[in-house]
C-alpha cells in the first residue's frame, strides 16, 4: 500500500490545494496579538506594507546536530484557503477592544494570500539552525496573520519527524520501525500528525487507521494481551474446520492438529524437557486467531509465560497453518528482557526447523514492543538481540526527550529596509533582509557548508573559491571550493506577481510564476531517507556529533555588523 498523492491535484481551472488535514486549522487557530498587532498596522496605515519574514530554528534537537523540516504541505492548504468567514470576523470583533473601528473588519472581510511569496526548503530535507525554512513575503498585516498557524505546523511536525529518523538510525535499516503511539499521543490530532510524520522520519507503518486511510500509510496490528486472556480453554472454540490455503482440502479439526503439533514439540529430542505444560487459554486464543487469519497469524507471547509457553504454543499453530500450507508470520514481545527472549526465542525457531524439516521457520519475524526509545535501541544493539521489528509509541509520538523545537519567525525586511532583532543572547539575534540560501557540498559528496547571502549576491559557483563566515564570531571562517552546489529555498506559493498560467487555490485565482508541486508523501519520505544518507557520519552519531557549519557570505557578514552597530544604543558612562 503505498503513501497517497498529498500535492495539489488538477482541474479544470488550473491547480487546485485542498484544506489543511485538520479542520481545525483556520484562521482563528491564532494568537490574539497577531489580531491586535493587524489592527494597529491597519489604524497606522501600514497594513499593506512589503514586510518579509523568515521562519526558522535556533537549536537542534535532541542533543543531536541536524533537524528533518516538515509541515510545509499543510502551510501551503492553509494559505491556500485562508479566509475569515462572517462568523469569524463578528467573534475577532467580539474578541478585540470597543474602539476598533468597523472599516478593520471590512479589510479582514476582503484578505486572503494571494499577494503573499512563500520560498521554503523541500519538505523532507535535512536542515540546520538559522537557515530559513520558510521566506514569507506579503502584506505586513497578512503576513503577521500567518505566523502562528505556520510555526505550529511545522513546529511538532519537524520535531515528531526528527524524532522518527533518529529511532530509524539508531534501530539501521534492516529493521521494520511500526508507529504504534496513537493511545499515548497527545489528542486525536497529536496522534494523526505523528503517524504521518514519522512515515515520513523512516517508520514503516502505522497502527493508526485513520492515518492509513487519509495518508495512504502501511497498516500493522494483531492483538492484545485481553484477546489471550479472554479465552479459557480450546474447548471454547466451535468453529474448528480451516481450509488449506489452496483449497485443495480441509482440516475439519484444526484443533487436535494444532495439540498433535504441541506434544510433538514437547516430546522431541531437542526440545523435550524445555517446557511443560503450556496455557491451554493462550494456546485456545491462538489458535482461534489462526482460524480468523491463517495468512497473517502473528502472536502476542508474554501474556503468561514466554518460553514455557507463549513460544511452544506459537510454534505448535504455526506448524499446524504449515500443514495447511499456510506461513505464519512471528511473534511479538512486549515484556521483559527483550534482548535475551528474542535470542532465545530464535534458537526455539532454529531448533523447530532443524527436527521437524520446516524451512525457513527459524526466521520467523520477531516483534518488539513496551516503551522503547533511542536509548533502549541503542541498548539491545549493544546486548545482541534477534529482533526484526520494533513498535515504538510514547516516547516517540510525544517527543518525550524533548517538548518542542523552537520555531521562530522574524521580521527580516520592510519595505525594502533590512531589520534585525538584538538581543544580550547572541543566539537571539536575528539575520537580516531578504536572503538566499545554499547547500555545498565537498569532494566526497557530503554537504559541508550551508551558506546565506544577500538576495542580489551572486551565487556560489562549482569550483570558485567563496570565503563562508560564521554570523556572529568574526574569528570563526574558512574558505570552501564547492564541487555542488545547491540552492535550498523554492517557490512553492508564488503570489500575484505575473506569470505563465491560472492557478486556483481555494477560492484565489490569479496568474502565476512558476512554483514548486507539493511532492507526495513517498516522495517526502523518499527525499528523507536519501538526504539523511547523504550526511557525514560524524555529524549524525547519537553522542558528540560533529556541529555542521552555517554561514553567510562575507558581504552579508559585514552588513550584518554594520546594521547591529546602527541599531544598538550607545550607552553613556557617568
Amino acid at each position: 500500500m503505498e503513501g497517497k498523492a498529498n500535492g495539489p491535484s488538477e482541474n479544470q481551472a488550473g491547480r487546485s490545494v485542498s484544506g489543511p488535514t485538520n479542520p481545525m486549522v483556520t484562521p482563528l487557530l491564532n494568537d490574539l496579538y497577531q489580531f491586535t498587532m493587524a489592527y494597529a498596522y491597519w489604524k497606522a496605515g501600514k497594513h499593506d506594507e512589503r514586510a518579509v519574514f523568515d521562519l526558522y530554528f535556533r537549536k537542534n534537537p535532541f542533543g543531536g546536530e541536524y533537524t528533518i523540516f516538515a509541515g510545509l504541505e499543510e502551510c501551503i492548504r492553509f494559505i491556500a484557503n485562508f479566509k475569515l468567514t462572517e462568523e469569524e470576523i463578528t467573534f475577532v470583533r467580539d474578541s478585540l477592544p470597543g474602539s476598533c473601528e468597523d472599516g478593520f473588519f471590512d479589510y479582514l472581510r476582503g484578505i486572503n494570500c494571494s499577494d503573499v511569496e512563500v520560498h521554503a526548503i523541500t519538505e523532507g530535507s535535512v536542515v540546520f539552525p538559522k537557515v530559513p525554512l520558510l521566506r514569507v513575503e506579503g502584506p505586513v498585516a497578512v503576513v503577521q496573520l500567518l505566523e502562528t498557524p505556520f510555526v505550529n505546523l511545522i513546529n511538532y511536525a519537524s520535531l515528531v519527524t526528527t524524532n522518527a529518523a533518529r529511532h530509524r538510525f539508531v534501530a539501521s535499516k534492516s529493521k521494520m520501525l511500526l508507529e504504534f503511539g496513537l493511545r499515548r499521543a497527545q489528542g486525536p490530532d497529536g496522534g494523526i500528525g505523528a503517524s504521518k510524520y514519522c512515515y515520513i522520519g523512516g517508520f514503516d507503518a502505522t497502527s493508526n487507521v485513520a492515518a492509513g486511510k487519509l495518508f495512504g500509510i502501511p497498516l500493522r496490528g494483531t492483538h492484545s494481551h485481553a484477546f489471550v486472556s479472554s479465552f479459557m480453554s480450546p474447548d471454547e472454540i466451535i468453529e474448528k474446520s480451516l481450509k488449506s490455503s489452496d483449497g485443495s482440502h480441509t482440516s475439519e479439526d484444526f484443533v487436535s492438529l494444532v495439540q498433535t503439533w504441541l506434544s510433538k514439540i514437547q516430546w522431541s529430542k531437542s526440545l523435550h524437557g524445555i517446557f511443560g505444560e503450556t496455557n491451554q487459554s493462550e494456546l485456545a486464543a491462538f489458535i482461534s486467531y489462526a482460524l480468523a487469519f491463517p495468512n497473517n497469524f502473528l502472536a502476542l507471547v508474554d501474556t503468561y509465560d514466554v518460553m514455557r509457553s507463549g513460544v511452544p504454543n506459537f510454534c505448535a499453530v504455526a506448524l499446524a497453518l504449515n500443514d495447511l500450507g499456510y506461513k505464519a508470520v512471528g511473534i511479538r514481545l512486549d515484556s521483559g528482557d527483550l534482548a535475551y527472549l528474542s535470542c532465545e526465542a530464535r534458537k526455539f525457531f532454529r531448533t523447530i526447523e532443524k527436527e521437524f524439516g520446516v524451512p525457513d521457520f527459524e526466521k520467523m519475524s520477531i516483534t518488539a514492543s513496551n516503551d522503547l526509545n533511542e536509548e533502549t535501541l541503542d541498548a539491545l544493539n549493544k546486548q545482541g538481540h534477534e529482533v526484526d521489528a520494533f513498535g515504538i509509541g510514547t516516547y516517540l509520538v510525544t517527543c518525550y526527550a524533548q517538548a518542542a523545537l523552537g520555531c521562530v519567525f522574524k521580521l527580516v525586511e520592510i519595505n525594502k529596509q533590512p531589520r534585525i532583532k538584538l538581543s544580550e543572547d547572541v543566539s537571539k539575534v536575528s539575520i537580516p533582509c531578504k536572503k538566499r540560501s545554499y547547500r555545498l557540498y565537498g569532494k566526497e559528496g557530503y554537504p559541508l557548508v550551508d551558506i546565506m547571502t544577500g538576495e542580489n549576491e551572486p551565487p556560489p559557483k562549482v569550483g570558485e573559491r567563496i570565503l563562508c563566515r560564521h554570523p556572529f564570531n568574526e574569528s570563526k571562517r574558512a574558505y570552501v571550493v564547492p564541487q555542488k552546489v545547491e540552492e535550498l529555498l523554492k517557490c512553492y506559493w508564488p503570489g500575484s506577481s505575473g506569470g505563465d498560467y491560472p492557478m486556483v487555490f481555494g477560492d484565489v485565482q490569479f496568474l502565476n510564476k512558476r512554483r514548486e508541486d507539493l511532492p507526495t508523501l513517498k516522495d517526502t519520505r523518499e527525499r528523507c531517507i536519501k538526504q539523511l544518507e547523504q550526511m557525514r557520519p560524524d555529524h549524525m552519531r547519537r553522542l558528540n556529533p560533529t556541529p555542521y557549519k552555517v554561514s553567510v557570505s562575507a558581504k552579508l557578514y559585514d552588513f550584518i555588523h554594520f546594521l547591529w552597530l546602527n541599531e544598538a544604543p550607545v550607552g553613556e558612562l557617568q
